[in-house]
Order: C-alpha cells, then structure tokens, then sequence
C-alpha cells in the first residue's frame, strides 16, 4: 500500500470553487448575453437582438459595464454552492472507485459519477442560480416590471419574503436535469479526453493537455446541455400571472419553444453559451489543476499531482 500523502477531504472541495469562482470574473458578461438571448421572444414577442454580437454592444449601450455585469454576485454565490458542490463530489467519488477498483474508473463510470455530481451541485445551488437568472434578465423588462435587486443577498431575502422559501428553489428539477447532462457531458469527456491525450505520448500532464481536452469538453457539453438549459433559464425567470405559471414545467417549455419559435430555438444562444461554457471550462479546470499541483508540491512535497479528474 502506498504511504504516498493525500490532499484532505475538504481541499477538494475547496479548490473546485475557487476554480469555478475565477473562471466566472471573466465569462460573466457572456453569461449575461446568452440569458437575455435565450428568453427573447417569449409568448410570441419580437426579439429584441439579431445575435451575440448585437446583444452585447446593445446591452453595453444601454446598460453601461456595470450592466454587462449585473448579477456578478449571485454568478460569484453560483460557483461557491454548485462548482464546490459538484467538483468535489466527483472527485471524491473518482478516488474511491481508484481505492477500491485499483484502476482508473472507465466512460460509463464517469458519467454516472458526473450526474451524482451535478444533482448534488444543482440543489445546493439553485438559490443562487434563480437569483442570478432573475439579476441578469431584469434589464430587458420594462421600467414598471423590473424586480431591480440592489444586490444578491437582496435578491435572495426578497424572492423568499415575498414568494415564499421554496420559491428560492424554483426550476429545481429542470436545474437538476440540466445539470445531470452538463457534468456527464463535461466531467466525463474531459477526465477522458485528458486519458487520451496523455495516452498518445504527445502530451504531457499540463496546461496544452488541459486546454485541449476542456475546449473538447466544452463543446460537447454545449450542445448536448441547451435544451434543458433554455428550459431551465425560462421557468426560472417566469413570472405568474393570476395564479397560472406560464411553463407547467421542462417539457412543457421545450413543446412550446419548438412549436412557436422552431426546433433550432432550443440552441438559441449558442455562439454566447459556447463562448461562457468553453472558456469556463478551460479556466475552470486549468486553475483547478494549478492549485492542485502547488498544493501537492509546496504542502505535500510531491512533484505534479492530479486533480483527481
């Protein structure tokens, strides 16, 4: 048995929500355009952007940078409950199919481990998330229906005072089954992309390895996970209108996307949300292995180290 030193429980933790908590600083304002995206033309309304570029340089425009990063702190608050959440678990659960396997867990085990993973995450953070979708969304509505939270904690005392507790965990179970998708796709293509790469003997355990295998992660993860993630955004960001919700939930959004709007409208957005998940995932997992491997070599004494992905 090795007498190799382990980083604690709670490092792992730790270092997956600093990871997901810089890589949000950057793509903030991309998550804020593919939102705004992703709900126009709601109930048959005109849309309000031609694409991503427009979105932006409107919502600039109008908003200022202050705008463009509405919602930065439940974006922040996001990562802290759901990325610490579900990097964590997957690592743990990796580790403990290594211990008692003695082997590297295979495809099917990461993504069943990915959507544990991200069920978890998605409960614990769907507060944050229905606080952010509402943050991002409020410039677009007019001046008489805006919610205008002044901050997330604002958000979060409001949305409970007002509509309820559970209200905070509205969309759970779409919120939950996007994220299902999004980490089987992301934590498991990625744990095997990097297998791979490694494999080929042209790369070494570094930041080329990954970098290339979080942009294939991203992408993979983009197009399997926007259909659950535009149902998500838009029953999180309904409103309920004498007592009838607009959405009776994930399906009933996604039927009547694909009937009013077109079966492509369930990748509307794409460009932005490739443009957030693909540079998130890079700086997410990059930052997290970083940290990993000063821990390992400052704390522990060992050269590298895995982040255990």
């Amino acid at each position: 048995m090795s007498d190799k030193k382990k980083q604690p429980g709670y490092i792992k933790y730790l270092f997956g929500g600093l990871a997901g908590m810089g890589a949000t600083c950057v793509v903030q304002p991309l998550d804020l355009v593919k939102t705004r995206m992703q709900i126009q033309g709601e109930g048959g309304a005109a849309r309000e952007y031609k694409n991503t570029f427009d979105a932006f340089t409107g919502i600039l425009k109008k908003e200022g940078v202050s705008g463009i990063y509405r919602g930065i702190g439940a974006g922040l608050l996001r990562q802290a409950t759901y990325t610490t959440t579900r990097l964590g678990v997957f690592t743990a659960l990796s580790e403990t199919y290594r211990q008692h396997q003695n082997k590297a867990p295979g495809l099917l085990e990461r993504m069943g481990m990915g959507m544990i993973a991200g069920a978890t995450g998605a409960f614990v953070g769907t507060p944050a998330e229905v606080s952010l979708i509402r943050m991002t969304a409020d410039g677009r509505l007019p001046l008489a229906e805006r919610r205008n939270y002044t901050s997330v904690v604002n958000a979060l005392s409001r949305i409970a005072k007002e509509e309820g507790v559970l209200m905070l965990w509205r969309g759970c179970i779409p919120t939950m089954g996007r994220a299902m998708v999004v980490n089987m796709a992301q934590l498991a293509s990625y744990s095997q992309a990097k297998e791979y790469l490694l494999s080929t003997g042209k790369f070494a355990d570094g930041i080329q390895t990954h970098f290339v295998a979080s942009m294939i992660s991203g992408f993979i993860t983009t197009a399997a996970s926007m259909p659950v993630d535009i149902a998500k955004t838009r029953i999180q960001n309904m409103k309920v209108v004498d007592g009838k919700p607009e959405y009776r939930g994930a399906v009933d959004v996604i039927l009547k996307v694909v009937r009013n709007e077109g079966i492509f409208a369930l990748w509307k957005g794409f460009t932005p949300y490739f443009a957030r998940l693909g540079p998130h995932t890079v700086l997410t997992f990059i930052l997290l292995e970083q940290m990993n491997a000063a821990y390992n070599s400052r704390v522990l004494g060992q050269s590298g180290g895995s982040s255990g992905l």
